[in-house]
């Protein structure tokens, strides 16, 4: 029997699926990026396929890679195998991307690339090595991919458009990585070709009852068709009692494979083993190893014959599950030889980690010295990105270690590298067996740590703070700095967490901070944070305002090392706001997301795209957040993280559009709940007491205020529900809420003397005034806000002024700011306070000019991103960058915009109406 595939079962009944994978190469030749993931059992006949792709592609460039089970672990291994031949236009990548690859493959040294970086730089490299021909990757056995490189495959695969290049993965059952792309499942060959096939196989006669049987135990799956009859002896084929049908096919099927190697000569099965535990199939290598064990290359003849094995420029098994029965019909002596012979011949400064890696699985016992090179490869692994190789290493590092102190400190370092490689149930795991290990205080605490930042990342919001807090008590006579560090992302967790954290809340977090020792030496941007912010629950604003105003300024602007302004940064922006503090809150947030865009760190820049919507809405941009609500869906999908959308919240409050927008912000709420995610909560009933202003519901939008603005002090969003309960409260005759809400605004506001801060007070203040003062206020406000171009609050200043002045007969007076209010929220497509405004037009007797809909361009979302970058100068590299797509698709996307917008270049955007670049 031939090595390779069976061309019978290729070709039996697979119409269907040979015609799902034309379509995708006649997308390749079109043009056109596709992706297709090929799934089913062991033998179905997924790499028969895969040959056919392959066969019938020779007008393209086709590379090829598959997934090694004993590889698993090490970090982008499966993807350096698929890159190897492409990485000529490695230097054709923007300088980020470049850097990330090369660190993540081990070329170069450099910070840990964030892998949804490493995924945009193979989205880019593939599109590059597609520029002549087509390119074609084919990928099998992708369950047993590392996770890294699936995650890199399936974001690249997710964002194919406009670049002639075809993915097709092949696994039994394929991961989440792979979710949403198009899925062609293969099944058993129907009755009558599955007959055929196996007379193919069996050159004598079967008796009807031995036929059947075989393919009701097969079910069609054409491997087993073909190994199966092996095992019929001369009595089975005549009609005698067969073998036992109990195991799964696959299993079946190994067995059968392992007899089949048991049979061979032990030279044979020597380097048949030495290839299953070999990835790359490097005949060079697997030569030299067999040589160290005594082994001929000619040993690989018998293997051949049999069908087992093909050795050319690569050595490759027939399938899969021949490797794993090479590999479990060994001897676990015998294993270790072969790791031990592939150790001594894999080079040491080239391939360090697989060496090290083949050395380890060669122990028997415990082994400091491998143990030490272990970790020696995990700091290596973590320096380029590949924390989940590094806790792998870890891992194998505490299994060789004996001496109980070392070994303590190194089944604590795996937990933390498996929690910072998103493996949060591996890290609980080896974070349980940690606490069993004699630790020393400070790696109780460390391990107290640890266990919090879990509950915090799993989404028990309501633990969090409280694991936190212990931990950060733990660490006070310890390590101060990691003491205080902990603190602040205990305030953080807490603030988080709202009303849902229970024990471990603001107060008891910020009471702890406050009789924390001091920082040794000049206090950090960190330590101005935890004083300024435990002082503000305890203390009071005023006492609290100079730490965070100074905290907000360093924060924004001092050259401050990334790693470490990354750790609070997001509180600096709490800080900021705190304080009304406009300038630096932008300033924080620019910088923030630029360091994110460029480094990839995808998660980390989904939490602030909440504030950049924020900032965008006040500033009357809602294609901004548009596009904002856009890139968060976009994030949700690549990185799976369960945060609270609060860019698709600020825009549900804002556009007002009552029946789609009550339901967004219905759905999110009812997520933050369930996530023990106070805030989310929090920030859902502002938005809807915004929402219900400007419908006009005033007694819906006090309630929500209310709940919104209960939490004491006000922070965040309390502190912004404010204004929405007292304008509520007034339209409602509730004048006594609204003068207790304006006291509480009073406090909020009276720390700063910003122009928004007193823009806000002076219109909220004027709703529960009269007269001159009434007037006065009004007049402020409209100035203070116009100062700082927040058009949105300005627009509802101008709004108030007139609802006011029509109420005081003042109706020419009353047309003026209505009218204003009313052209500023058409522009900026707030319809629900556009409707609000023209009814208070038309009751001076002034009619309101025609709204038009704020989706006046038909550009959807990604579009409509893509036309506002490029309408700001950016080119489409830059543009491919920052939304993580291909400068192909970018270039895809504009022709359709210019054809929409009727303009005929990116120059003429410059004209387009910025409400014209919203999504439909």
């Amino acid at each position: 029997m031939r090595a390779g595939p069976e061309p019978m079962s290729a070709l039996l009944d697979r119409e269907s699926e040979r015609a799902a994978l034309d379509a995708l190469l006649e997308d390749l030749r079109s043009g056109r990026g596709s992706a297709l993931v090929v799934r089913g059992e062991a033998g179905v006949g997924k790499s028969a396929l895969l040959e056919y792709a392959v066969g019938a592609a020779a007008d393209m460039r086709v590379v090829r890679a598959a997934g090694l089970e004993s590889e698993m672990e090490l970090t982008y291994a499966g993807l350096h195998l698929l890159c190897v031949p492409l990485l000529d236009r490695l230097g054709t990548l923007p300088g980020p991307q470049r850097n990330a690859l090369s660190v993540a493959f081990g070329l170069r040294e450099g910070p840990a690339p964030a892998r949804f970086l490493v995924g945009l730089a193979v989205l880019t490299l593939l599109a590059e090595a597609a520029e002549e021909r087509p390119l074609l990757c084919v990928i099998d056995d992708v369950q047993w991919l590392d996770q890294a490189s699936a995650q890199a495959l399936g974001f690249a695969a997710r964002r194919l458009l406009a670049e002639p290049v075809g993915l097709i993965f092949a696994a039994r059952e394929p991961g989440e990585e792979y979710r949403g792309l198009t899925d062609l499942e293969v099944r058993g060959l129907p009755d009558q070709h599955a007959r055929m096939l196996l007379r193919s196989v069996v050159r004598f006669r079967l008796d009807e009852p031995v036929q059947d049987r075989i393919l009701a135990e097969t079910k069609g799956n054409p491997l087993a068709l073909l190994e199966l009859p092996r095992e019929l002896g001369p009595t089975h084929v005549g009609g005698g009692p067969g073998p036992a049908g109990t195991q799964a096919v696959p299993t079946r099927i190994e067995r059968g494979f392992r007899r089949r190697v048991e049979a061979l000569p032990v030279d044979t099965r020597s380097l048949m083993l030495v290839a299953a535990v070999e990835a790359a199939g490097d005949p060079a290598l697997i030569w030299r190893a067999a040589g160290r064990l005594g082994v001929p290359a000619s040993a690989a003849e018998a293997a051949e014959a049999d069908g087992l094995l093909q050795a050319g420029t690569l050595v490759r098994f027939r399938h899969p599950l021949v490797r794993s029965a090479v590999y479990s019909a060994a001897s676990p002596s015998e294993r270790r030889a072969a790791h031990r012979a592939l150790a001594e011949v894999t080079d040491r400064d080239r391939d360090p980690d697989r060496r090290v890696w083949h050395l380890a699985a060669a122990a028997s016992g415990s082994d400091e010295g491998v143990a030490a090179e272990l970790v020696r490869a995990a700091d290596r692994a973590q320096a380029r990105g590949a924390v989940a190789a590094a806790a792998a290493f870890l891992q194998r590092a505490v299994e060789l270690t004996d001496e109980p102190v070392r070994r303590s400190e190194r089944v604590l370092a795996a937990a933390q590298g498996s929690f910072h490689a998103g493996a949060l149930g591996a890290a609980a795991d080896l974070l349980a067996r940690a606490e069993v290990e004699p630790l020393d205080e400070l790696q109780q605490a460390r391990a107290a740590l640890l266990r919090g930042r879990l509950a915090f990342a799993s989404g028990r919001g309501s633990d969090a703070p409280r694991l936190l807090l212990k931990a950060a008590k733990q660490l006070e006579t310890l390590d101060v700095a990691l003491a205080r560090q902990t603190y602040l992302d205990a305030w953080f967790a807490a603030l988080y967490a709202g009303r849902s954290a229970g024990a471990g809340d603001l107060h008891e977090v910020s009471r702890a901070a406050r009789s924390a020792p001091a920082p040794a030496g000049e206090p950090r941007p960190l330590d101005l944070l935890v004083d300024g912010l435990s002082l503000l629950v305890t203390e009071g604003r005023a006492q609290a305002a100079p730490a965070l105003r100074q905290a907000a300024r360093v924060v924004a602007e001092d050259d401050i090392p990334q790693a470490e302004r990354l750790q609070y940064s997001r509180v600096a922006l709490a800080a900021a706001a705190l304080v009304w503090d406009e300038e630096h809150w932008r300033a924080i947030l620019a910088r923030d997301v630029q360091i994110c865009r460029e480094t990839g760190m995808l998660t980390q820049l989904a939490l602030y795209l909440g504030p950049m919507a924020v900032i965008a809405i006040w500033r009357g941009d809602l294609a901004a957040v548009v596009s904002l609500a856009a890139e968060e869906n976009e994030l949700a999908t690549a990185t799976g993280a369960g945060f609270v959308r609060h860019a698709a919240l600020v825009l549900a409050g804002y556009r007002g559009d009552e029946a789609e927008d009550a339901s967004t912000i219905e759905d999110v709420a009812a997520a933050a709940l369930a996530a023990g995610q106070g805030n989310g909560v929090q920030m859902s009933q502002w938005i809807s007491a915004v929402l219900l202003n400007g419908l006009g519901r005033y007694d819906a939008a006090l309630e929500q205020a209310r709940k919104a603005a209960e939490t004491a002090p006000e922070l965040y969003f309390s502190m912004w529900a404010l204004p929405e309960l007292i304008e509520a409260a007034s339209r409602s005759g509730q004048t006594q809420v609204a003068m207790e809400a304006l006291s509480r605004l009073t406090e909020a506001t009276g720390i700063a003397r910003t122009d928004w801060a007193q823009g806000i007070y002076a219109r909220s203040q004027a709703l529960v005034s009269e007269g001159e003062a009434a007037e006065r206020l009004y007049e402020e406000a409209v100035d203070r806000l116009g100062r700082i171009c927040f058009r949105s609050e300005q627009a509802r200043a101008h709004l108030l002024y007139g609802e006011w002045l029509r109420g005081e007969g003042r109706r020419t007076d009353a047309r003026t700011h209505l009218s204003k209010a009313h052209d500023m929220f058409t522009d900026i497509g707030m319809q629900a306070f556009t409707r609000r405004a023209a009814r208070g037009l038309m009751a001076t007797g002034a009619p309101a000019r025609m709204q038009t809909p704020y989706t006046r361009g038909d550009l959807t979302p990604q579009e409509a991103q893509i036309a506002r970058l490029a309408r700001d100068g950016l080119s489409n590299p830059e543009i491919a960058a920052q939304l993580f797509i291909s400068p192909k698709t970018v270039e895809y996307h504009l022709s359709k915009v210019f054809t929409k917008l009727n303009v005929s270049s990116r120059k003429h955007l410059g004209a387009v109406p910025l409400s014209h670049l919203d999504a439909s």
